[in-house]
Parts: structure tokens; C-alpha cells; sequence
């Protein structure tokens, strides 16, 4: 059920009237039976601040505060379009990314600096790669960030206050082989599955990390996979690009939600999405990686995984509407 959908549903229950632009269906308008008013755009509405919502989107200064902080953060550095080198002082340029790409070892992960879902972030492993992700980036967006890799296992965590609302892992976008359909084909049954779960427009079979992936692999979308291979084809885990979510809400370990509670207050969140790289969120903190904070974090896919999902992701929202009704 898509997020707007959740909200009306929800204000029903506690007397609010919603009304939602009918073109798009994306951004909404609430008065409360209170008198007080909110509004809502996308899966974003009025429960954290301006200038913590924006400082969480932009990964570069959310990642100096909370290194600062203590937390362990991925080693990186942003890098810049000539359009916008122009007008900085202290300029980094497409080579000069290439450049610390190499000192930090490939393969590397270059992404978006502002960009969400997982749009573009990419492994890549050579200079012809690089250059090729970090144009692709120019073309949309102006600044980019070039990471170390990490390896571990890829969680979610979602925070309210002091309250963990789910914790799942992210599958990053796979097919499992039935030794007589080719690659494309398993794509497109995913895609139907996928569609039938209430999850849309996920998979973009041209994508060209898609492609990438596979030919690291020796593959390519003819290839006919042997039943019961697992082949993954993203290294990017989001759910928006296809992944999928194994929940742990029930028996994550005290360490970890303690940890993303406190971040999500240090970078002055209420509500947060805490992405990290661990080995196993169940057990006690031995290392992670924080990858990033997310402050308006997609939830439709997850709430699609499962009515478990579903009705967590309905309970957030009920929880942040009594809040918005509450609390002004």
C-alpha cells in the first residue's frame, strides 16, 4: 500500500481529515481534529527538523559530524563537476577522484552526494569504470562521493525517538536459476512477483550495473543459469532497486538499538532510517560500519514485504501522526 494511502487510512482512525493532490496522489495537506494542520510530501512529513533532515541528506557533512561524534563511518571524500569547481575554493574534480579512488585501493563504491534509493551508487573496480559512474552522476547531479569498500552484511535500522520500529537486512537484487530460463527472463518473473506484492517500477532491466555485474561474473542477460544458483546482480542492497528485506525487528541485539537510537539523536533526527554494514545485528557489537542516516527513509517496498512489515510501517506512521497532532 503506498505511503499516501497508509495516511489517509491512519487519519481516518483518529478523526483527521487528509487531502491529497489528486494528480500525482504524492503530497497532502492534514488538519487534525484538533484545529492543527501538517503537510506531507512523498513518505516525508513534519516529525524532524528542517536543518537535520537536510544536513542527513547530504552525506558528506553527515558523515564529518557524526566521524566527529565517534561513530564509525565510512572513509570518503566528495568530488565535484567543472560547472561547480568554478566556484569553490578549495575545488575537486572527476580527476582528481579518479586519482583518490586509486589511493584508497579499487573497488571502490562512488555514488551521488544527494541523491536517495540507491540511484547510481556503484562498485566499481577499474578507471574505465569510474570515469563511466562518475559521468553518468555529472549528468544529474553536481557533487559526488568517491567510498572505500566495505564488506558485511547490510541492515536497516529504524528509529522513532527512543523506540526501534524495524531492523532488517537488505538482500541486494538476485536470481535463483531453474536451468532453463536465461537471466532476462528470471528478471521479468521477479519483476511479476514483485508487482503482485504491491511493489512497482523496481527493477530497470537496462541498467548498466546490471550489466557490470554480470560480465565481473562472466554472464550476461542470455545466459542460462543451473536450478538452485543464486546470482546477484546488484551490489547496491536498497530495496528500490530491487532488493529484498529479511526482518530481524524481533531479535536485534540491545547493542544495536542503543546505537542507532543515539545517532539518530546525534545528527538531531526523530525519525531515522540507520544504515550499517555488520556481520550480525543479533549478537553484541563487535564492528560496524555506519553507512548512512537516512532522515526520510522509503518504506513502501518493506511494507510490501510482508503483513508483519506492513503493519509496522502502519504503526510509525499512526505513532508520528499522533505526534504531528500533539505536539504541533
Amino acid at each position: 500500500m503506498p505511503i499516501t494511502s497508509i495516511i489517509q487510512k491512519l487519519a481516518l482512525q483518529i478523526g483527521a481529515v487528509v487531502l491529497v493532490e489528486p494528480e500525482y496522489e504524492l503530497v497532502g495537506h492534514i488538519t487534525f481534529k484538533n484545529g492543527k494542520k501538517s503537510v506531507f510530501s512523498h513518505a516525508k512529513l513534519n516529525i524532524n527538523g528542517f536543518a537535520s533532515a537536510e544536513l542527513a541528506k547530504d552525506k558528506a557533512y553527515s558523515n564529518f559530524f557524526l566521524k566527529q561524534f565517534g561513530y564509525r563511518v565510512t572513509e570518503g571524500k566528495t568530488f565535484f563537476n567543472d560547472h561547480l569547481c568554478a566556484k569553490l575554493a578549495h575545488p575537486r574534480n572527476i580527476d582528481d577522484g579518479f586519482d583518490y579512488a586509486q589511493k584508497l585501493g579499487f573497488p571502490v563504491i562512488v555514488k551521488p552526494l544527494n541523491l536517495s534509493q540507491g540511484v547510481l551508487v556503484t562498485k566499481v573496480y577499474n578507471q574505465a569504470e569510474y570515469y563511466h559512474v562518475a559521468k553518468k552522476i555529472f549528468q544529474i547531479k553536481p557533487g559526488l562521493i568517491v567510498e572505500k569498500f566495505y564488506s558485511g552484511n547490510d541492515y536497516r535500522i529504524l528509529v522513532l525517538d527512543n523506540e526501534i520500529i524495524a531492523a532488517y537486512q537488505r538482500i541486494p537484487l538476485f536470481i535463483v536459476g531453474d536451468g532453463k530460463s536465461n537471466i532476462l527472463e528470471l528478471l521479468q518473473q521477479k519483476q511479476e512477483k514483485f508487482m503482485k506484492m504491491g511493489r512497482t517500477n523496481i527493477i530497470k532491466f537496462d541498467d548498466f550495473r546490471i550489466s557490470q555485474k554480470l560480465q565481473t561474473q562472466n554472464l550476461n542477460l542470455d545466459s542460462v543459469i543451473p536450478a538452485n544458483d543464486i546470482i546477484y546482480l546488484l551490489d547496491s542492497a536498497n530495496l528500490s532497486s530491487g532488493g529484498e528485506a529479511v526482518d530481524f525487528s524481533e531479535n536485534i541485539h540491545p547493542d544495536f538499538q542503543k546505537l542507532a537510537i543515539n545517532i539518530t539523536k546525534d545528527i538531531g533526527l526523530r525519525l531515522a532510517g540507520v544504515d550499517i554494514l555488520a556481520d550480525d545485528i543479533t549478537s553484541p557489537i563487535i564492528d560496524y560500519t555506519l553507512i548512512e542516516v537516512n532522515g526520510s527513509p522509503g518504506l513502501n517496498h518493506y511494507a510490501a514485504s510482508s503483513e508483519v512489515a506492513a503493519r509496522k510501517v502502519e504503526n510509525l506512521y499512526l505513532k508520528i501522526l499522533k505526534i504531528l497532532e500533539n505536539e504541533g
